[in-house]
């Protein structure tokens, strides 16, 4: 029986991109062997220029695509996340719209499926086209996010990938609302493989990803999957708690034997230097435990992960 791909891409403000984008996928999978039956599922994620029309515009000459409209802009992961629950297939891949991930590696990727793999994820080996700041702080994320949680995450990998349908139904049964599919896919296990690629500039419009919504994105990766940072605040708390301890000691020392340390002077120096020092730890604290409770807060009040608009199929 024909393996059934589906290609799940979600798009925001993409509409030069989204011909060369299906005349590519289009391409790959025709020349795929076997020629599986496949469907392209295009997520429209609340976009504010032409690419609804323009997906729309494809309908008539694209018999295996369908166009998912979410009711609005809900972020590139629940985006994705509506692709992947809405997909059919036996094998589902997602990938992004700008055309970075080159869509000829969904032949090797197919290799690695029938071979028995249930996750073929792509190693990001090159980026091109991008600053040495983002480089940087990308290594420095993932590499930071695999020292701190107990799951062991593919470093230099983005959501890049393919997913068997038992991973995908893994990941349907997971609602949470602050997702990190990278670390989501690796934590349901199974078995997984990376394939190493060169990625490509971006051909048209401009990245989703501008610096505040990196670092956003950063603390939900490392608070979806480690509770290190509320240690780290116990932590941070002791070692603050020592030298005011000692300093204390100290002071009351001096008093008992009437023998003032150097550089002791009564008045306001010491005092305020320790409330800074301790307020500044008091207020790092709430912030971490500020990120856990806010966490909480969004999930228990159940809303769905997104709304869709409408579906329109060839």
């Amino acid at each position: 029986m024909s393996v059934v791909l589906s290609v799940v891409v979600p798009l925001y403000n993409e509409e030069l991109n989204v011909e060369p984008l299906l005349d590519r996928i289009e391409s790959i999978v025709r020349a795929l062997d076997g020629r599986p039956s496949y469907e392209i599922v295009l997520v429209n994620d609340g976009s504010t220029d032409d690419t609804l029309t323009r997906l729309r515009e494809q309908l008539p000459r694209r018999e295996h695509l369908v166009i998912v409209n979410l009711s609005r802009n809900f972020g590139h992961q629940l985006a994705a996340t509506a692709g992947i629950e809405i997909a059919q297939g036996d094998a589902v891949v997602l990938m992004d719209g700008d055309l970075q991930d080159p869509p000829e590696l969904i032949a090797d990727f197919m290799v690695k499926f029938y071979a028995g793999y249930d996750v073929v994820y792509a190693i990001r080996r090159k980026r091109k086209g991008e600053s040495a700041f983002k480089l940087l702080t990308a290594s420095l994320f993932y590499r930071t996010i695999k020292r701190l949680t107990k799951v062991s995450i593919p470093v230099d990998t983005g959501d890049f990938r393919l997913m068997s349908r038992r991973v995908v139904a893994a990941l349907k049964r997971s609602p949470e609302r602050h997702r990190f599919l990278r670390g989501m896919v690796s934590w349901v296990g199974f078995k997984q493989i990376g394939i190493e690629y060169d990625r490509d500039e971006r051909t048209a419009g401009v990245t989703k990803y501008p610096l505040p919504k990196m670092i956003r994105f950063a603390i939900d990766g490392i608070t979806s999957f480690s509770d290190v940072p509320l240690r780290f605040a116990s932590y941070l708390g002791f070692i603050a708690a020592i030298p005011a301890i000692v300093y204390a000691l100290i002071v009351l020392g001096s008093k008992l034997l009437r023998v003032h340390p150097p550089g002791y002077t009564p008045g306001w120096a010491s005092t305020i230097v320790a409330v800074l020092f301790l307020g500044g730890v008091q207020l790092i604290s709430l912030g971490i435990l500020g990120e856990y409770i806010g966490r909480i807060y969004d999930e228990v009040k159940g809303r769905p992960l997104y709304l869709i608009s409408d579906i329109d199929k060839s």
